[in-house]
């Protein structure tokens, strides 16, 4: 779900901002920042920007009916009250 590509970027990112004097555990804390990130991602309920974008689509096209029913509604209503005032 989530792109290796961005965890290992910010895994970099992490592991710059080490002070020069502690570089000789960058690379082993570059790899605990990468497992913590994966671990602490994975344990989110994320969803993909692919399903994101879908159900996007069919939450407009369920407003769309929504906001067509909610039309038909109130032109039957105006109908029931036309007839009931003749």
């Amino acid at each position: 779900m989530f792109d290796p590509k961005a965890i290992d970027d910010i895994a970099n990112r992490l592991a710059g901002a080490i002070p020069p004097g502690l570089h000789n555990l960058k690379e082993d804390m570059e790899k605990t920042f990468r497992a913590v990130l994966q671990s602490a991602l994975g344990k989110l309920d994320l969803v993909s920007r692919e399903e994101f974008e879908v159900q996007k689509l069919v939450l407009a096209k369920t407003r769309s009916k929504l906001e067509d029913l909610e039309k038909r509604v109130a032109e039957m209503e105006q109908s029931v009250l036309n007839k009931s005032e003749m």
